[in-house]
């Protein structure tokens, strides 16, 4: 796993931190988040996975001094591990590319692309033939592929559709005319914003590629949304 994957899910997990007035109680959801967050801390150094463990018990005991100190050494060391994981990546991607430059932009978002590993979402009002061409095939092989748009679909419904039979790679398509901005989101963890089109990403103006953190969740809940209630074309 790449730092920036790790840093993903890191902050996934900090993201998704059950409420402290439930987070001793004996629920799944709670076994599986402190699973995660175990397995990511010692991913990140495994010379603290024994105290991301023994923060765990604490957090269980009886007394709620013991409750307090274990929550609060837990969440110092996945702040830590994510901390020390942006320093090593330059922090959250955030691109300037300039008029002209496509291929730089199409680079950039190629490797954004190849860190989806189960599911990649993209959220664009103006897909066509084109973008399939060009980035699809970068899609790494059994990685369900999302497209949510509301233009082009007289070309992009077809290209896809070929795509898909070719590869036999899972490509669903679905549109909406309540879209307007640009996104890309990895496997439900990471989220990318584009200022441009991706078609057309350094083409006609400069144009940015951020990463979205602190609003992820926010971003990626509203697209979800939008997605389940979109009009299914593929």
């Amino acid at each position: 796993m790449k730092n920036v994957e790790l840093l993903a899910e890191i902050e996934d997990v900090i993201r998704t931190v059950p409420p402290k007035a439930t987070i001793r109680h004996d629920l799944p959801e709670n076994h599986s988040w402190f699973g995660r967050a175990v397995a990511a801390i010692e991913f990140w150094d495994r010379a603290a996975g024994p105290c991301a463990t023994a923060y765990v018990s604490h957090i269980h005991k009886v007394s709620a001094h013991e409750t307090k100190q274990g929550y609060y050494g837990l969440m110092v060391l996945l702040h830590q591990a994510r901390n020390n994981l942006r320093m090593q990546t330059l922090g959250p991607v955030n691109q300037a590319i300039g008029q002209g430059l496509v291929f730089n932009y199409f680079d950039e978002l190629r490797k954004i692309i190849t860190l989806a590993q189960t599911d990649i979402f993209f959220i664009d009002p103006y897909l066509d033939a084109e973008f399939v061409s060009c980035y699809l095939p970068q899609v790494s092989a059994g990685v369900t592929i999302r497209l949510l748009t509301r233009k082009g679909l007289a070309t992009l419904v077809p290209a896809a559709k070929l795509f898909a039979q070719q590869t036999q790679q899972r490509v669903e398509l679905r549109s909406t005319p309540n879209l307007h901005d640009r996104y890309v989101i990895i496997d439900r963890s990471s989220c990318y914003q584009s200022g441009a089109s991706f078609k057309d990403g350094g083409r006609n103006a400069g144009t940015t590629i951020t990463q979205i953190t602190d609003a992820f969740a926010a971003v990626n809940q509203t697209y979800e949304n939008l997605w389940t209630g979109a009009k299914p074309e593929l």
